[in-house]
């Protein structure tokens, strides 16, 4: 890529936007960020971004200050007379209410949407987002960025030798199961769950083969785990010899470590859409980098190109 483009990346996933200037043969954009003695961010941008096209790593997971953090350098850059802006978001906190499905309750995937726009992002980049519908909330560009790129072909290498199924743990995540399920040419299986409350699930039933030899199960998180666990316990009580999960973010929230190390799974795979701590690996954990991927989405849309052939199988 040409010296038009620079990248800055936030705190909450600087390794990652390192292995992206790095694939781009960029020198990472150079950014200051401290905090004052009372938790405010400061932020300053080091390098002269006039005319320049900008691109800001950042996920919004938890806590609340890469949020922030985000908008603060968006807004520095908007005030430094960068040429575009695009937030580049590999995970897209905030995502999981996304519409009013009872009362009195907030739309924040939408509110969240609504100031990254107003900070003055004129494009933006996610990956694999929790809801699909979310690219509908705002009238700029919007590159939503599919991790199947990044799974494919470790999957293929996986099944090659095994009666593999896939299976989706929710309803909700049938569309994106049925789509692995056609690249890898696999049944799909779908486990039918009630959710009585916020991060509590009861699994009810299985639809489709429940007797399946070797598990794969796919969804777009983790986060603590119990959805996952419980898909998989049930899977081992109908025989399940293996038990594979692929998942693109991975919170690992509350005692997720434990109840993924505890539950009959044999290998989780995850991205490293959020950065992730060395207390948090564990033996079962596989972790694929998206650097590649988003590396190669940055340079197609600086230079003008196709984001979507990026996604043909």
């Amino acid at each position: 890529m040409d010296d038009k483009a620079i990248i800055f990346s936030g705190r909450s996933n600087p390794e990652l936007g390192r292995q992206i200037n790095k694939i781009l043969g960029l020198t990472p954009g150079a950014i200051s960020i401290a905090n004052f003695s009372d938790g405010e961010i400061s932020i300053k941008l080091e390098d002269n971004i006039r005319g320049q096209d900008v691109f800001i790593v950042q996920s919004t997971n938890p806590p609340a200050e890469n949020l922030l953090e985000l908008l603060l350098i968006i807004d520095a850059a908007r005030r430094a007379s960068a040429r575009r802006i695009t937030a580049v978001i590999p995970y897209y906190g905030y995502a999981r209410q996304d519409r009013k499905d009872q009362p009195r309750v907030p739309i924040s995937a939408r509110l969240v949407m609504d100031t990254i726009v107003t900070a003055g992002v004129d494009r933006i980049m996610a990956m694999d987002l929790h809801s699909t519908q979310i690219q509908g909330f705002v009238n700029i560009p919007f590159d939503h960025l599919y991790a199947k790129s990044i799974f494919v072909e470790p999957l293929k290498e996986l099944i090659r030798r095994r009666d593999f199924a896939i299976v989706t743990p929710d309803v909700g995540g049938i569309k994106i199961a049925r789509s692995y399920a056609k690249i890898l040419g696999l049944p799909l299986t779908i486990i039918d769950k009630r959710r009585p409350k916020p991060n509590k699930s009861e699994v009810m039933n299985v639809i489709g083969n429940a007797d399946t030899k070797n598990a794969l199960i796919i969804d777009d998180m983790i986060d603590t785990g119990g959805s996952i666990t419980e898909a998989a316990t049930l899977l081992k009580k109908h025989g399940a010899e293996t038990i594979t999960v692929v998942a693109t973010h991975a919170l690992f929230s509350g005692n997720c470590i434990q109840r993924l190390t505890d539950s009959p799974i044999d290998l989780v795979i995850i991205t490293d859409s959020i950065a992730i701590p060395e207390e948090k690996y564990f033996p079962k954990l596989k972790v694929l980098s998206a650097a590649p991927m988003l590396a190669e989405a940055i340079k197609r849309i600086h230079n003008e190109e196709s984001i979507s052939s990026l996604f043909e199988f």
